[in-house]
């Protein structure tokens, strides 16, 4: 890495909102439980509005906060995926072949072996489901922030994250079926989990396609991208703040009496972010990958659509449920371990090759 680079990239930063995020989790935190505490009656009234087993309130917020992520894909450059395969297939093969099955793994050893004497077996169950959940549904929004800190390649982040926006219409549910009723003692009402699907990724899917070809034939690219999309990011940050807030507000008695299970969930998640990522990384250096397609490869690769694993588990098993908080987790440790690996990403630049591949 040139002195020129190391500069450009030291000047890198995310925006004010992306750069706190675990402050801004932390501050929901606090004020869910001080609502869940203080006002229980409201909770539960929110907490009962259900449709078809789904929770209404935290289905609206969570759709504001994927609607504008779709927008953001381009889906019509998956047509281009044939001329530089080799990258697009090592993460696809490592966030569906490896990911969830890692996953499932470590809580099954975790949560049913290692922890149970903490956690008791219910406890175990409900764990393994929502980490599973989680390592199900690989990143769409937040893998273009880590793209950009370790100077990826743009085009190739949009082609996967298109790509694994597509898989996940037809692999999400089976995968996490398969695996949470062959690790736990729960079972997965399917029909649920397709609504979850439906509602949380097909519906979002369909608009930001409409909505991105139709704004872009009349305003024009530039506009869409420096325009339209900027004016939905407040949006989003208050759809994801106002989730977490109500997710939190229904777990208060959870996190209050159970607060060292926090710790304990977050033990196996962090550990399958570096080993997912590690082995992208690895995979790419051996198959030859430059850098700006290895980093960014092992970012997708470890990092996970939170904002959809909350809302599956929650319409499967309620928004007081283990498995909710465990997706919950899953936010609390995002930012602080993804940073660390673009660190690493960063500092290990010089093992690759530059161009394209």
């Amino acid at each position: 890495m040139s002195q020129q680079q190391a500069t450009a990239a030291a000047r890198k930063q995310m925006n004010f909102f992306d750069r706190y995020l675990t402050v801004w989790v932390g501050i929901c935190l606090l004020l869910g439980v001080l609502i869940g505490q203080l006002i229980p009656d409201s909770v539960a009234d929110l907490r009962s509005l259900q449709l078809s087993g789904i929770n209404l309130p935290i289905a609206v917020l969570i759709w504001l906060m994927i609607y504008p992520m779709m927008l953001k894909v381009d889906f019509a450059s998956v047509i281009g995926v044939g001329r530089n395969p080799k990258g697009v297939l090592i993460t696809v093969f490592v966030n569906w072949l490896v990911k969830p099955f890692s996953m499932a793994f470590l809580g099954w050893l975790f949560f049913k072996h290692l922890f149970l004497p903490w956690i008791g077996a219910d406890a175990a169950d409900q764990y393994i489901a929502g980490t599973i959940i989680l390592a199900a549904a690989p990143c769409t929004a937040m893998v273009f922030v880590w793209s950009y800190l370790t100077d990826g390649d743009p085009g190739y982040t949009l082609v996967q994250v298109a790509i694994n926006d597509l898989i996940m219409l037809v692999a999400f549910a089976p995968i996490v079926t398969w695996l949470v009723t062959g690790t736990s003692n729960l079972t997965v009402p399917f029909d649920l989990l397709l609504y979850s699907v439906l509602i949380f990724i097909v519906i979002p899917l369909v608009a930001g396609i409409m909505t991105r070809s139709l704004l872009v034939k009349l305003k024009g690219k530039v506009w869409f991208e420096g325009v339209f999309l900027p004016k939905l990011h407040p949006m989003a940050i208050g759809a994801l703040l106002g989730t977490l807030i109500l997710i939190f507000a229904f777990q208060a008695d959870n996190l209050i009496g159970h607060w060292f299970h926090v710790l304990l969930i977050s033990v196996p998640i962090i550990i399958q972010v570096y080993f997912n990522a590690g082995l992208v990384y690895g995979l790419m250096k051996w198959a030859g990958a430059p850098y700006v397609i290895a980093a960014p490869g092992a970012l997708i690769g470890a990092s996970n659509f939170f904002e959809l694993a909350v809302a599956t588990a929650i319409a499967l098993y309620g928004p007081e449920s283990g498995a909710a908080l465990a997706t919950v987790v899953g936010v609390l440790v995002e930012v602080p371990v993804m940073l660390s690996v673009c660190g690493i990403c960063h500092r290990t630049r010089s093992w690759f090759t530059d161009g394209s591949v």
